[in-house]
Parts: structure tokens; C-alpha cells; sequence
């Protein structure tokens, strides 16, 4: 371990600070909208799908429903990496990176949310907690989301938010864990600023890291444009309903292990384990090393 972070530096947050991030539990908010046809279109378009027009009625895809009950927060309300500024419904906490590190998600059977569904997602933040790790500081926010239409509960969802101090200058990250190489099905995808410009624009994602290179590489400290983890996990079951025609989801679970940057294609590869019901999911980079690990489970 390197002596700047434990011995001269002192922690962003100490017990006080903890608590008071902590008074965030259980805090909750709820949203409705109209589950309405035009981002259906869009995100279509932007995975290169050539699906039906989307009408009344309309099945609305695994992971889709990312389009709606986005924040709208007014423009003199975002901070400076292009999120809103902190405070919130999630609590303010006090370091630079922010990232969805993962969730899982389990559908309800003979409910999915639909084309013309009027529907309301009530959020709740479970816990945060926090670790020092070798790598610095990490809070960990954790968020249930329940989503109902007119007939009742369609989906839940947990949803994993972490918080992480700046890069040091010659930090080293975690070591890398290269990727499976038993895939039964992938697909080769090229991140360009297009890609990640319209998924940004479709989910309303104001976060610079995605889109603003000079901010992602000279503020932040990363090589390139940082590819959405919704979007990748977006990808993963994208691939499954190519390979696995008719493919509905009871279940998904994923977590993001390493950034995915636009410098380089990425693949997204899975395969069915022996009850074939279950398929094991992942991306990896040009590198060779896993970036995101995913379990879909069929309906």
C-alpha cells in the first residue's frame, strides 16, 4: 500500500460523515410516466435492431424501461461532472466518481410493462456504506426500485451506486481478470461517441464521462470515453434475445468489474449453462479482460 493515501491524508469520511450519509436510509421517492413508444423506436434503432414499429400493447424489452422515470433536473442544478449537484434524493456524498457498479432485477410473471402503460416507480435507498480499500475510499449506495402498471407490480429492482476518490497520479487499479473464453454465442460492437452520445441522449444522462473527452481524460483521468454500464448490461440480454429467439427474463443480475472505454471494440459473449434455462453473460475488452459479469434466467 502506498503511504499518501493512509498516512498523510486523512479520510473524506470519518464516522461523523458516515452518519450523516446514513440518515439518507430509507429515504424515497416515486415517479410516474407513460411507458410511450418513441424511445422504444430509438433504442431499437441506436442496438441496430430491425424490430416491428412499436405500438399499443408492445412488450417493452429486459432492461428497457431504463428509458423512463428519468431525472429532469433543472440546469442550474448540475454539478460539475454534469450529474446534479448532491443532496438530493441520493445522499451527498463526498467523492468525485460516481458509477452503476451493478443491480438485480427479477420480473414479474404475466405482467410486463407495455407500450401505452401508465406506470410509477417508487425508489428507496436501502443502505450506504462505506470502505477503504487499496484503491482509496468506496461508498456504496444501495437502491430498491418497485415498478407497477395498472395491474400491478411488473418489476424490482436493486440497483448498485458507488462512490470513489479521484485517481492519484501512477495509481495502479485493481488487477484485471481476463475474460472466459468458453462463449457459445458473442457479438464484436465498436463504442463510438455516436453510440454513446444517443444512449446518453435516449436515458437523459447528463454525466460527462460519457460524452466530453476532454473532461473524461483531463478532469477524471481516464483514457478515453467511458461506455455505459446500463448500456452494456442493455447489450448482454440484447445478445441473448439475438441467439435465444422468444428469450422473456424472470431474473438478471450484473456487475461491472472494469471500465469499457471508446478507444477500442469490445465484445459481449454468453452461453447456456446445463438447466438451459440459466445463461452466464459477459463483456470483454480488446484487451482480453472481463469488464462486466451478468446471469439472465429465462421465464
Amino acid at each position: 500500500m502506498s503511504n499518501h493515501d493512509t498516512k498523510t491524508s486523512p479520510p473524506a469520511i470519518d464516522s461523523e460523515a458516515l452518519a450523516k450519509l446514513q440518515a439518507w436510509q430509507g429515504r424515497s421517492e416515486t415517479l410516474a410516466d407513460d411507458i410511450t413508444a418513441a424511445p422504444v423506436r430509438a433504442l431499437s434503432a441506436t442496438l441496430d435492431r430491425d424490430d416491428p414499429l412499436p405500438q399499443a400493447g408492445t412488450r417493452l424489452p429486459e432492461l428497457w424501461h431504463w428509458l423512463y422515470f428519468l431525472p429532469h433536473h433543472r440546469q442550474s442544478e448540475i454539478g460539475e461532472d454534469g450529474h446534479a449537484k448532491r443532496g438530493g434524493f441520493l445522499p451527498p456524498v463526498p467523492l468525485p466518481r460516481r458509477m452503476w457498479a451493478g443491480g438485480r432485477l427479477a420480473w414479474e410473471p404475466g405482467n410486463p410493462l407495455q407500450v401505452g402503460d401508465r406506470a410509477e416507480r417508487t425508489s428507496r435507498i436501502v443502505s450506504v456504506t462505506h470502505k477503504a480499500g487499496r484503491t482509496g475510499e468506496l461508498v456504496f449506495v444501495l437502491v430498491r426500485h418497485e415498478v407497477r402498471n395498472e395491474r400491478g407490480l411488473a418489476l424490482t429492482e436493486e440497483h448498485d451506486i458507488v462512490y470513489r476518490a479521484a485517481a492519484q497520479p501512477g495509481e495502479a487499479g485493481p488487477p484485471p481478470t481476463p475474460a472466459p473464453k468458453d462463449a457459445a454465442f458473442s457479438r464484436d460492437l465498436v463504442p463510438d461517441d455516436v453510440l454513446l452520445f444517443r444512449y446518453s441522449a435516449l436515458t437523459f444522462n447528463g454525466h460527462r464521462i460519457h460524452y466530453d473527452r476532454r473532461y473524461v481524460t483531463q478532469v477524471e483521468g481516464y483514457p478515453g470515453l467511458i461506455v455505459h454500464g446500463p448500456l452494456i448490461a442493455t447489450l448482454l440480454v440484447d445478445l441473448l434475445r439475438r441467439n435465444v429467439p422468444g428469450a422473456q427474463l424472470a431474473r438478471f443480475e450484473f456487475r461491472a468489474v472494469r471500465p469499457t472505454f471508446d478507444i477500442a471494440p469490445f465484445r459481449v459473449h454468453g452461453k447456456p449453462e446445463a438447466d438451459a434455462k440459466t445463461f452466464s453473460l459477459w463483456g470483454e475488452d480488446a484487451d482480453g479482460w472481463l469488464t462486466m459479469q451478468a446471469t439472465a434466467v429465462l421465464a
